[in-house]
């Protein structure tokens, strides 16, 4: 299966995607010595330009991405490399993490009521739409792209002293984990932090009120975060059934 998708273009009018690539990949060494993450290529172009081309198949017409470590590189290859997308970029610190990131991201670049956004080292073919759809239907502040956990580790089932049986990496269909991929209320920015997690910030407060809500990925949905080395090559593997004509 494909990591990409290219989707029908959006009936709802969320055309803005706010996009973090400011961290410095220290996972990603040597790689990453001399440019951020998401300048990394993965069959033959950068992590980021598979993100902006799903993120247009989708109706995005504006992409802010806030940058930081290295982040002469990726202004260059934007400058070079046109994508067909209104790009702003948004600086900001790396002790700031996502909270500030986000933050001066929407301050600075984002007038829409409601938009997408994401950390650039994610790699989906989620369906935008449906994304899209079920945040406006939930009316929450933020809605996450949630996803069953693929387990790193055998696990066992156990009686008494017997193992009973044995699955290797297995799927936990009854535990979530986040996507890295969110859909925003412009609200939101009343609970981003000056600096900090979002996770350990506005998510724990937007969940007191009620106002985060959770997309589970459909069954063909498909998600994987470069974080390291065997990432890259798992996503490598996934690219052989892209179209050969991609772009």
């Amino acid at each position: 299966m494909s990591l990409f998708n290219h989707g029908k273009p959006m009936t709802k009018n969320i055309t803005t995607a706010v996009v973090l690539v400011g961290g410095s990949g220290l996972r990603m060494r040597p790689l990453t010595e001399d440019m951020p993450k998401c300048m990394i290529r993965l069959h033959g172009k950068p992590l980021i330009h598979w993100t902006l081309n799903w993120l247009k198949d989708y109706g995005v017409n504006h992409v802010v991405l806030g940058v930081s470590y290295r982040k002469e590189a990726i202004i260059n290859y934007f400058r070079d490399n046109p994508s067909g997308i209104m790009i702003d970029f948004s600086e900001h610190t790396q002790d700031g993490e996502t909270g500030e990131g986000f933050r001066l991201a929407i301050k600075r670049h984002v007038n829409d009521t409601d938009f997408f956004a994401m950390n650039g080292d994610e790699l989906t073919n989620l369906d935008l739409k449906h994304f899209a759809d079920f945040h406006l239907k939930q009316e929450g502040l933020a809605t996450i792209a949630v996803s069953p956990m693929q387990s790193p580790f055998a696990v066992l089932e156990i009686k008494g002293n017997d193992i009973r049986g044995f699955k290797e990496k297995p799927l936990l269909e009854d535990i979530f984990v986040s996507a890295g991929i969110y859909v925003f209320n412009h609200a939101i920015t009343e609970f981003l932090p000056q600096k900090g997690s979002i996770e350990k910030t506005a998510f724990p407060a937007l969940a007191a009120r009620s106002k985060l809500k959770a997309y589970k990925l459909k069954e063909k949905e498909r998600w994987l975060t470069v974080n390291c080395m065997k990432d890259l090559s798992i996503a490598e593997k996934e690219f052989a059934s892209l179209r050969s004509n991609e772009n």
